[in-house]
């Protein structure tokens, strides 16, 4: 990743802490944390400010050198490259589990990289005082890498005289994080193993996230920085989504809650469906939830190049029968694995992001709503015909419109998507929800009292006397 900022590296065995720290460096919970081995796969990027002086800090999957598991092998791949961009490198390791074996071959390779290391001894909380201190991480002098500093990741204790002498050490810099505003953030998610991984790692060009042909092998939510045709962008890598009675693992919970929260935090999402599998309900159901969050999206239906014409033709029928969205949502065909239709989906991302954000001038508004209005008027309710009077922009990501009239909570559904295509029209709205939201004007003189003047209150007590 490149940047002006220090790299602060975490790696480790698994389970020692590494996503705790990450979250207590940058201030967030962007990092899975559990009580489970190897929950982080990929690397996870974070910005963190101290004292005065910003940095990039990076996650990785935690180390198991004398694993077989292939997983294993990817994410220690995936730790490497972090460390190839790594200025400074934290080494955690798990004082109540003591010096491990897998400690000391993590140790042997780092200490041929030639960077920077401090050797953390996490872990520690309430018990790093007095002797107990010496006691506690005496057993890690043996990995040659200098002296272990203990710490808690969860508590804070000790983290921050380790990043006051690592941070020292770097000259100073704008602590103002890097100003993100104007990258365009997009969620790529789908059912597990329909490719999600494969394609940002093919938009981007590089193996930046363990990818294998297995369902789950992505748990969390991984940010991929990367530029394309000269905009800034934010991918979003998500652990797949099944059918609630196939979420087993807790786990696997915690990482669908995790994809949730990166379509709520997404200005375009792209969700990827398996042509060679059946394009059904839970796609549908997915679809539906980025729609009711209002997220601009695109369907990329993806493994396209291994069918023939006639499954090609039967998936498009698929496709169109169940997808209940596709009114205002792009559909590509694709191949992440080959790229084939992959640059024609990162142009339709950039005009869905261009009409989620777009600005829509109320004089404009109005003059759409009035000619809609005079080319289909609103049916009359009880003899009375609706009026709508203006419109005007209530928020962006995604577009709303507030039109403004009388009797509008009596406008038929039909009536009320009939304008939302026309206002889409107009307004080129590709790939995006387009919330409509009506307001009926009260009367002004609803449930005001009619104060009488001195001569009226005479003149009715006249009239009284006279009719008793």
């Amino acid at each position: 990743m490149q940047s002006g900022l220090p790299v602060l590296v975490l790696v480790g065995r698994p389970n020692v802490g590494k996503s705790t720290l990450f979250n207590r460096l940058t201030g967030t919970r962007d990092a899975l944390v559990a009580d489970y081995a190897g929950l982080t796969r990929d690397r996870q990027y974070g910005r963190g400010v101290f004292e005065d002086k910003a940095f990039i800090v990076v996650d990785t999957g935690g180390l198991m050198p004398e694993s077989a598991d292939p997983l294993a092998a990817l994410a220690e791949e995936q730790a490497q490259m972090a460390l190839e961009e790594a200025d400074h490198i934290f080494f955690l390791t798990d004082a109540p589990a003591g010096r491990h074996s897998s400690d000391e071959a993590i140790a042997s390779k780092l200490r041929k990289l030639g960077k920077p290391i401090t050797l953390l001894v996490n872990k520690t909380e309430g018990r790093a005082r007095g002797n107990d201190r010496g006691t506690m991480v005496a057993d890690f002098y043996a990995l040659g890498l200098g002296e272990p500093q203990p710490v808690s990741a969860e508590y804070g204790d000790g983290i921050v005289s380790v990043m006051r002498s690592v941070m020292g050490k770097f000259p100073a810099n704008d602590a103002t994080l890097p100003d993100i505003e104007g990258e365009v953030r997009v969620a790529i998610v789908g059912r597990p193993n329909v490719g999600k991984s494969t394609l940002v790692n093919r938009l981007i060009g590089e193996e930046r996230v363990v990818a294998a042909d297995k369902p789950g092998t992505t748990r969390d939510a991984i940010r991929v920085p990367f530029e394309y045709e000269g905009n800034a962008y934010t991918l979003i890598d998500t652990a797949g989504v099944r059918r609630r009675s196939r979420v087993e693992e807790v786990i696997e919970k915690f990482s669908i809650i995790k994809t949730l929260q990166a379509i709520e935090n997404a200005h375009v999402v792209i969700v990827v469906v398996d042509a060679h599998a059946d394009i059904g309900e839970q796609d549908a159901r997915l679809m539906g939830l980025v729609a009711q969050r209002g997220r601009a999206m695109i369907l990329a239906v993806n493994k396209w190049d291994g069918l023939d014409s006639g499954d090609r033709e039967q998936a498009k029928y698929q496709v169109g029968l169940k997808m209940p969205f596709l009114d205002f949502t792009p559909v590509h065909y694709i191949s992440a694995r080959h790229g084939s239709g992959v640059g024609v989906v990162m142009r339709d991302v950039k005009v869905a992001y261009e009409s989620t954000m777009k600005d829509l001038p109320t004089p404009e508004l109005t003059r759409i709503l009035e000619r809609s209005v005079d080319r289909h008027a609103p049916p009359a309710v009880l003899g009375r015909r609706i009026k709508l009077r203006y419109a005007h922009q209530g928020g962006s990501n995604p577009p709303q419109i507030v039109i403004h009239g009388n009797q509008t909570d009596k406008l038929p559904t039909t009536y009320k998507r009939y304008l939302a295509n026309e206002f889409r029209a107009h307004f080129e709205l590709k790939g995006v929800p387009l919330v409509l939201t009506f307001k009926t004007g009260d009367n002004p003189f609803k449930d005001k009292k009619n104060v009488l003047t001195g001569r009226q209150v005479k003149k009715r007590q006249r009239m009284i006397k006279r009719f008793k």
